[in-house]
């Protein structure tokens, strides 16, 4: 698939996204999305066919691994798979396959020393805990079952671990259980046999529906996604404790319809946020740092397409790229570098249900 925008001049740099998917066929499976702005091109090929609603895929630092979950349920849970990456052969090679231990697994998270694989299951309400071997092997060693539930009924009627975010240093681990309305923080100890152990329950507003979060580039702020209630909460964070300091609404006062708050990100100096609300808003919003070290909004803006579940930056900052399941489509923006400000372009591309983007060196 591709598309072109006429008369742009940019540098001839190709940005590279792993792109992972809900697949209604076997020719279906983990894509590649490349943009190349000079080129005019926006293309995206499938790398691995026949992996089954790989809804989360991501690679370690080299990016010669790359791993992914097939989003599905079972005796033991969904599937955690491993492949091999080439640099000259984009066809990922299967390498290594196993249980996630809950179903619907529907987040990775690789620790910063690459030492640790942490496997969110969603409907399972746990988390698996892998020692990531060299070889691409994943040895497990911890499965970790929550309990409890919250005020949505519908929605939080138990425990679903959506996210597990480790902090910079690697010594803490972030577990969002939308289920329980918490924010769980865990202790990390590579040299232990049981590297993960619970420290502090951090409770969210009832109804919130923690989903995924970032740290601010220096390790001392939190951004939670809250998806119930479509908020964007800024943390104070201290030795895995959370202290709420704003609360950011991702829609305007006199928004009416549902909601369902998506996806955060940060830019690389830390002074803005960008933040993706589902439902009947289908927007981006924008939020910028000031001087007291508050954020403040600076707009809510279409993203674009239908069901913006997962939006990311190029690694130099100069576009954000939406991906909407609903629409099947991505969209790129171009962002100002300084003010933050999103601008439209005419670059789009089809894709199938696209639920997640990783991005990948540049070229």
């Amino acid at each position: 698939m591709a598309c072109t925008h006429p008369d742009q001049k940019q540098n001839d740099m190709t940005y590279r996204f792993l792109m992972g998917s809900y697949t209604d066929s076997a020719n279906q499976g983990i894509e590649l999305l490349e943009f190349n702005p000079a080129k005019n091109q926006l293309d995206i090929q499938t790398i691995a066919a026949g992996v089954e609603n790989p809804s989360f895929v991501i690679a370690n630092k080299n990016g010669d691994l790359v791993y992914a979950v097939e989003e599905t349920a079972g005796e033991e849970g969904g599937k955690v798979l491993v492949f091999e990456r080439k640099e000259n052969n984009e066809n990922l090679n299967p390498i290594y396959s196993t249980n996630s231990q809950g179903n619907h697994p529907c987040h990775l998270a690789l620790s910063p020393d690459e030492k640790f694989l942490i496997v969110s299951n969603y409907s399972g309400g746990n988390f698996t805990v892998f020692k990531a071997l060299e070889n691409g092997q994943l040895e497990q060693k911890q499965v970790i079952q929550h309990e409890g539930s919250s005020v949505n009924t519908d929605r939080q009627e138990g425990p679903h671990v959506h996210s597990a975010t480790f902090d910079p240093t690697g010594k803490y681990l972030m577990i969002a259980d939308l289920g329980r309305d918490v924010v769980a923080t865990y202790s990390v100890d590579a040299s232990s046999d049981q590297p993960v152990q619970h420290l502090i329950d951090n409770l969210m507003s009832p109804g919130d529906g923690p989903r995924h979060l970032a740290f601010s580039p220096d390790g001392k702020q939190v951004f939670v996604i809250q998806e119930l209630t479509a908020i964007l909460e800024v943390f104070d964070f201290s030795e895995g404790n959370l202290n709420s300091k704003q609360r950011l609404p991702l829609t305007s006062p006199d928004f009416e319809g549902n909601v369902g708050a998506a996806e955060i990100r940060v830019s690389t100096d830390g002074n803005h946020l960008y933040a993706s609300n589902r439902g009947d808003a289908n927007t981006l919003s924008i939020f910028s740092k000031q001087e007291n070290g508050e954020f403040t909004l600076e707009e809510h803006l279409p993203s674009g397409g239908i069901m913006p579940r997962n939006f990311n930056l190029t690694p130099d900052g100069k576009y954000l790229i939406a991906a909407h399941q609903g629409s099947h489509d991505i969209v790129v923006f171009e962002r100002d570098q300084k003010t933050g400000g999103l601008s439209s372009t005419p670059w789009s591309t089809k894709a199938n249900k696209p639920v997640y983007l990783f991005a990948l060196d540049t070229q």
